[in-house]
Order: structure tokens, then sequence, then C-alpha cells
């Protein structure tokens, strides 16, 4: 073999082996540089010279670029019949997506968009890129086009709703449908809303009829889950209640028979991970209440996985992968890099569900869940409901070192931010002061003491939540009928109902506030924006929780530091009035707070005494600032009292302050 041909592998000598000739190349060194080695033909056609009358080769990077570009094009239009049609849908897309296009121009895209696709609007749907095209055009066509195209896939939404692009077409179309129209849709779907929920990407379609139904068709849709007649008969299902319990009494079902029939329901959908929708929590709430032990631990310890793990990007606006089970390969598929657990907290019934996986699930299970919210505890802070969950996370949870290093340091960071948000201070208010109802609605109160009754164990005090909610209840009716500041702050410390926790209470608020340092940090945060916290209405809450020490006392190792916070206080009320800034003692917010802090906090009420009031009550004696003062006489420190009763007494006496009602009633 000529060439060098003694060194070349044995691959290479094969592939020169007789029966395969090397079409007169010249050697194994030529064969790498085939495609250059003939000579091109000129570019402008005509060819004379050599024989075969075959095509000019490609010579440059740009001609080799042309050319694959048209043997694609030439493929794709063999392979799809509307390639033409999908290019011109395209590229009015584009333009009629802009945010910049007027109303007109959009309407006239739109318009040309839908008479080109009249007729084949199925095929449409299906194609990942045409898909797109129709559901904007449903999104800012005028009701007539969008009537027309409703009815023209009416027949078909249901097969299209598990098609994997052609669901968000569905979605929209059933989000922007008439009454009329998404009456029927709940009606098509009767006796196929378990399949539905069963499949991965119909369940995001139920779901979405789910959250805009009405409560007659949203119980139309869940309890057709719940047996077998419910299903095929509908009459049975227009009543007006929607609890499952309350449902079996009326209808006289067996208890295990629905059981039994919500468990070949449940189980599939709870295998694939389809977790994230608001009708499956609902579904799944609704069963714990008639489950027996076993079948309760078996949803929850099923449960947790999915919820600590990411979750499938499914019921945005955006296209995106089908979700499958998260225990197959994960090859193809976008998730979310936050894990489900985060995403459900959108509904009370998301919440619910968390609370149950982390007060009945094992202490492994807590660590595993608590692990999984690294990097994700402000966002969980920051909601209406996260924030829920953080509270009863702090509230039973014994391994007060991993809450420390990945819930309170996390926390610590964000101080003013918490601070001055309605959602984000209540963590804090939990520990400095547990469950308290001026801080905690009674839905929010309730929400908290839900608990799975079946596994609640005999010896635990299962009645203690509810006792104590009903008095936190009668303290806020006490409250609202002018009762004693003492029943404003609730009576005693509550306690969650969980499983395994055994740590005392206020030993475990201690440790989260005492040694992780989020103390110090908490005081001197509100040292630094006394100000602004006094004067706002979120923020004066954790201002007076710190300057009073907490419930128990529970900040007692940093007395120093509070003392600072009083100083601070007491400067800002000692500043004169200025137009620039309303005086503290004369705005809403900050008179009340200080009003309770002198009425609960004897060491406050002798700091600003001595810095802000002393001398100077009589220009604070009328509006707001008459609640400070006159809060001196109120006080039940005996101490207190004599402290400012020499200069209070003659302006009582001369009618320029005024004391409440039930408190000159108790002088006399």
């Amino acid at each position: 073999m000529a060439g060098g041909g003694d060194v070349q592998g044995g691959n290479k000598r094969k592939r020169d082996a007789p029966g395969k000739p090397s079409a007169g190349k010249g050697g194994d060194g030529m064969k790498r540089n085939k495609s250059y080695h003939a000579p091109a033909a000129p570019r402008g056609g005509g060819g004379g010279g050599g024989g075969g009358g075959g095509s000019a080769q490609p010579v440059t990077a740009r001609d080799k670029r042309v050319a694959a570009k048209e043997m694609s094009e030439s493929r794709k239009m063999k392979r799809k019949p509307n390639y033409n049609l999908d290019k011109e849908l395209t590229v009015l897309w584009e333009k009629m997506r802009c945010h910049d296009v007027s109303k007109e121009n959009r309407s006239k895209l739109v318009t040309e968009a839908l008479r080109k696709m009249d007729g084949k609007y199925m095929e449409i749907a299906g194609s990942h890129v045409t898909a797109r095209v129709l559901q904007t055009c449903v999104k800012w066509c005028s009701q007539p086009e969008r009537d027309a195209i409703f009815v023209a896939l009416q027949p078909h939404l249901l097969t299209l709703s598990r098609q994997k692009y052609a669901v968000f077409l569905v979605k929209k179309l059933v989000k922007l449908a008439t009454k009329k129209q998404f009456a029927w849709f709940i009606s098509s779907v009767h006796g196929k809303v378990a399949s539905l929920l069963r499949h991965t990407i119909g369940a995001a379609v139920v779901d979405c009829a789910f959250q805009r139904a009405t409560p007659p068709q949203r119980r139309s849709l869940l309890l057709e889950l719940y047996s077998t007649e419910l299903q095929l008969f509908k009459d049975l299902t227009e009543q007006k209640s929607c609890s499952l319990v309350e449902t079996i009494s009326k209808l006289g079902l067996q208890k295990s028979s629905v059981r039994q029939y919500m468990t070949t329901i449940i189980q599939p959908i709870l295998e694939k991970g389809i977790v994230e929708y608001s009708i499956v929590h609902t579904v799944l709430l609704e069963y714990l209440t008639i489950a027996d032990k076993t079948s309760a631990s078996d949803v929850i310890r099923q449960l947790i996985p999915h919820l600590t793990q990411g979750s499938a990007v499914i019921d945005g606006d955006e296209l995106s992968a089908v979700p499958e089970v998260p225990t197959k390969t994960k090859a193809k598929k976008k998730r979310s890099s936050e894990p489900l657990l985060i995403r459900i907290m959108h509904t009370r019934e998301g919440l619910k569900l968390g609370l149950a996986c982390l007060k009945h699930g094992s202490v492994k299970d807590r660590k595993k869940i608590i692990k999984s919210l690294k990097g994700h505890i402000m966002k969980l802070a920051l909601n209406d409901y996260g924030c829920l969950f953080l509270v009863c996370l702090l509230s039973i949870v014994d391994d007060t070192k991993l809450v420390t290093k990945l819930v309170i340091q996390e926390l610590a960071k964000q101080l003013k931010q918490l601070v001055f948000d309605k959602n984000g201070r209540r963590p804090l208010l939990q520990l400095l002061r547990p469950l308290c109802s001026r801080y905690l609605p009674p839905a929010d109160l309730a929400c908290l003491n839900y608990s799975v009754h079946s596994l609640i164990s005999k010896d635990e005090p299962s009645e203690s939540a509810t006792v104590n909610l009903e008095s936190k209840l009668d303290a806020a009716a006490d409250k609202e009928l002018g009762g004693s500041d003492d029943k404003e702050h609730g009576g005693s410390e509550d306690t969650l109902v969980a499983s395994d926790s055994k740590k005392d209470p206020f030993q475990r608020r201690h440790e989260l506030l005492m040694k992780s340092d989020l103390s110090e940090a908490l005081v001197q945060t509100c040292v630094e924006n006394v100000g602004e916290l006094l004067r706002t209405n979120f923020g004066k809450d954790v201002l007076y929780e710190v300057a009073v020490g907490g419930k128990d006392n529970v900040l007692d190792g940093i007395t120093e530091q509070i003392h600072l916070l009083h100083d601070a206080i007491a400067s800002d009320a000692a500043r004169p009035k200025s137009e620039d800034i309303e005086h503290a003692f004369e705005n809403f917010h900050s008179s009340r707070v200080i009003r309770k802090m002198i009425l609960d906090c004897p060491a406050f009420a002798a700091t600003l005494w001595e810095k802000a009031l002393e001398g100077k009550c009589e220009l604070y004696a009328d509006g707001y600032s008459s609640k400070v003062v006159a809060a001196y006489l109120e006080s039940s420190d005996s101490k207190v009292k004599d402290l400012a009763k020499s200069e209070l007494q003659p302006l009582v006496d001369g009618g320029k302050l005024k004391i409440p009602d039930h408190k000159a009633t108790e002088k006399k």
C-alpha cells in the first residue's frame, strides 16, 4: 500500500479491503479531503469541461450551510404537509406578540392568521410551533372569533387535553370561555374526571376548570371521585354539601367502599407524582377524613418524597416537558429548581397538606422537609400561607440545631424586610409570642391546628388545639368588648399537636432565639429602624414584643440590649414637634404601641418618663398623645403610677386630661 499504508490501523485497512475501491483517490491521506479534491464548476452554472454532468460541489463554508438548509427544507416539506403554512403563521406570530404593536394592527394580524388556519385547527393545535400561534390568537381575538374556534374544537377538547402541546390551548379556551361554554365543558368531563386526573397532562386541564368553577360546579367535579355511583349517576351529584363525610351520611354510602374506591383513584396519582394541583389537594384532604391509620400513613409516606423534590412546570403559560414519575430517568425533563412544597403554598388546602406531612411525618421526614427548603425560606416567609408553614415548623421541630442552620440563619440575613412585611413578621412573632390572636386571625389559627384524626394517638393531647383555639377566640372577643390588656395577648401558651415532638415549647423558643443570636440581631434591627417601626402598622408589633421581652420573658438574656432599645424609642419620642415628621405621641400607630409598652413594661415607662415626658405632660394632654400620658395612671404597677401622679393629677382635676371611663370608675 502506497503513501504510508504500513502505519495505518486495523480499522483503516478494513476500510480499504478489496471490494470497496477508493474511487481513484491516490492514498489514505487524500480520503480525508475528498470533498475538496474535485474541482468545482463555475458558480454561474454552465458547464464545460469534465464529463458526467454532475451538479456543482460546495466550496466555501457559506455554500455548505446554504446546501444543508435547502436539503433540510426539502425534507421538512415532504414530512410536514402544512410546512409552508407553519412558516407563514410563525411570521405573523412574531409580529402579533410584540408589546409595542398597536391594538388595531394586532387585530388585523390575528384575523389573518385565523383565516389561514380555518379548517385546520386540530392539526395546528398538536404542533409545538403552531400551537403557540393559535393560543395567542385565542388570547387577542374578538369574542365571535373565539366562539368560532371553540365550536370547531368542541368535539375534540378532551382529546386535546391529553396532548403535550394542545393542553395549553385547551386551558386558554377554558379560562376565556363564556358561562355557557364553560358549563358545557364541565358537563362534558363528567365521568372522566378520574381518568384525566391520573393523566400527567390532562390533570392540568381539570385543575384549571376547578379553579374557575363555581361551588356547585366544583362539587360536581369532586363528588364523582368519591364513589362509583356518583360517577355514573349525575343526579346524585346535585347537592349543596361538598364535604365527603356529609355526602356519605346524606346519601347513605358505605365508608369502607368509598375508602376503597378513592384509594384506587389516589394511588396512581401519588405514584405518578401529580400532586401540585388544587383539586388533588382537596381530594387528598377529604380522603384523610375517612382514612384509617394505615391508609393515612401510607398517603403521607408517599407524599413527602414528591413535596421535597422539584416539580415539573406544566401549569404555566410556557410550554414544557410532560411530568413523569420522579423515579424515572430525568432525560428531557424541565424541572423546577424549587421543591414542590413551595409551589403548593398558594392555597389553604396546599398548606394543610404540607402541615399534615410536617406534623405526622417521622423525625427523618421532618429533616428531609427542612433540608429541601434550603435557599427558599424567604420566599416561604413572605407568602400568605407559606409563613404559616414556617410558624408550624418553628413550633414542633425538636432539632433546633438543624432549624437554626437552615431556617433561622436565612431569616436573620433579611430581618429588615421581614419586620415590615405583613407575612414575614409572623415567624418572628411566633417565637416571641406563640399563636397570639392579635397577630393570627381565627382562620389561620384553625389552619395551624389542623391534624389528621386517625394519626393522633390516644395518649396525645388531641383536644388541646381546639381548647386553646377557643380560648384565643374568647380573648379576641373580650378585646373587642373593651377587656383588659392582659387578655389581648392571649392566655396560656398554645401547643400544636405533632407526633414525636417532645421538647418543651419554651425551651425550643429559647434555643432558636438565644443560641442562634437571632435575638441580638432582632434588637439591633429594631434600634436602627425604631422611628419607622413605631409609625407602621406591621412593624410596631415586632417592636412591641422585643421591647417587652416576649412572652414568659424569653429574651431575658439580653436585658442590656433591650434597655438600649428603650432609650432609642424614648429618644425618638423626645424630639420636638415638627412639620417634617409626625411626632411619636401624635401618630395613630406609635401612640398606641407606646401606650401598651407603658402598661406592660415598667422599665420602659420609667425611661420614657425621664427622657420625653417629665415636665411636658401638658403639651400632650389632648389628641392621640393623651392616651400615652393617661397610661401612667392606668398602669397596674404602683411605681409607674407614683412616678407621674404628682404631675398628671392636676391635669385630671382641671379637666385637661381625661382618663378612660373604666379606669375612672375603678378610681372612685
